[in-house]
């Protein structure tokens, strides 16, 4: 068995939390929810058992170090050292797209043992930096993953997505959200970061994550993913009350989060705010823009020299916005012209993307052809620039096709 490192009571309080849920459900309950709840179960029981013998690990903390000229490319080029090209990394790195990871999932199907047992996270994240060298090697982990640490109860069915247990609606639901303590909860989190900080040393930037307060209570107010979005905007519009007071909870147990992979070697973070785009502009400005502010003022405050990515997807409509949230670096998805999102947010920032994900599915010509089109409009612009695609990687890309992505790019300084 795998060993997972979560805390003994961690697993047992869940699986208490677990019962107790499934003796109060009626059957009228959709399948979907139960497969992934006798899922769960199950699982929990074997983790239980494998964490018996586990031992912990030695961590190195890393916290708030100052800059250095030794630092990898990536954060270099972020602050605006001189480099001779930019740094080059793509959304959801490690993944479905490789046969590596493909062949992973047929001996561990589940996707929280596969993000949450550090041996198979920190395998998964380094599959692409052997096959491609990347100079950002981002973790495989969720976004969702820090809700346990919260009392809110999930899962991750294969092929089905992320299910909430019990989706939260009202004050006194709100008033359960406990305070996030990351190294009790989500230690795994902490030890994968740090085993990969040692694996890649400085020839590239490790790379966390987590998601924005907004599309975090999405999940958590619709109960999974959601088409329509019905009962957040419910909540929004008939008791915002109880939205203000989840977006807050969640935005200080965010950056709480944010600082914990820091300390555990983590070197940039990126913040996804995966469905800020369903808000109207206005209502981004009251129900997303404050949060992802204050997570990033509180971040900040303690880690001044870690830089924050913002990324939202079909952001383009957003992007002044982005700006205000005054992050060190804004990254633009394929929606946008990057000269004139660069226009429109200005020069402060360093800016990340955006090549579409789909150019990878064309021939190499193509493939280098947009690339370059990508690194010489940031170039003609005088901009800190890191290339990436504006959307992760899609599945079934050839990964001969990304491995021509990522030669153009570090080659890109011999084809200007």
């Amino acid at each position: 068995v795998q060993r997972d490192r979560r805390p003994l009571h961690h697993h047992l309080q869940h699986t208490a939390i677990h019962s107790r849920m499934q003796t109060s459900k009626s059957m009228s309950r959709s399948s979907r929810l139960d497969t992934a709840k006798a899922s769960r179960s199950s699982r929990s029981l074997l983790v239980i058992r494998a964490q018996a013998t586990a031992t912990p690990a030695t961590l190195v903390k890393y916290g708030a170090s100052a800059p250095s000229p030794n630092d990898p490319l990536m954060l270099r080029a972020m602050r605006g050292d001189a480099v001779e090209r930019p740094p080059v990394w793509m959304m959801r790195q490690a993944g479905r797209y490789m046969k590596s990871y493909q062949e992973l999932v047929k001996k561990h199907p589940s996707f929280r043992e596969r993000s949450e047992n550090v041996d198979l996270s920190v395998e998964i994240t380094l599959q692409p930096w052997h096959a491609f060298k990347p100079d950002g090697v981002v973790l495989f982990s969720d976004i969702l993953t820090p809700l346990s640490g919260m009392n809110i109860p999930f899962d991750i069915g294969s092929g089905n997505g992320p299910v909430i247990f019990e989706p939260i609606r009202t004050m006194e639901q709100v008033q359960a959200v406990t305070t996030l303590v990351p190294h009790e909860s989500c230690p795994f989190v902490g030890e994968s970061l740090n085993q990969v900080r040692q694996a890649v040393g400085n020839t590239a930037a490790v790379l966390g994550f987590v998601g924005a307060p907004f599309t975090l209570a999405t999940y958590i107010v619709e109960g999974g993913s959601s088409k329509n979005f019905a009962h957040i905007k419910r909540l929004a519009f008939g008791e915002p009350a109880v939205l203000h007071a989840l977006l807050d909870k969640l935005a200080d147990n965010i950056a709480e989060y944010c600082r914990y992979q820091a300390d555990s070697g983590a070197q940039a973070i990126q913040i996804f705010d995966s469905w800020a785009s369903e808000l109207m502009p206005q209502d981004f400005d009251v129900f997303s823009g404050p949060y992802i502010k204050k997570i990033i003022d509180s971040f900040r405050a303690t880690h001044p020299h870690v830089p924050i990515i913002l990324y939202i997807s079909g952001g383009g409509g957003l992007l002044e916005r982005m700006a205000q949230c005054n992050p060190d670096c804004i990254s633009i998805d394929q929606s946008v012209d990057l000269i004139d999102g660069v226009k429109r947010v200005g020069k402060n920032f360093s800016i990340q993307g955006n090549m579409d994900p789909g150019v990878l599915f064309g021939s190499k010509e193509t493939i280098e052809e947009r690339t370059m089109d990508v690194i010489k409009k940031a170039r003609s612009l005088g901009i800190r620039h890191v290339m990436n695609l504006g959307h992760g990687v899609l599945p079934g890309t050839p990964e001969e096709n990304v491995a021509h992505y990522f030669e153009v790019a570090r080659t890109a300084h011999l084809r200007w």
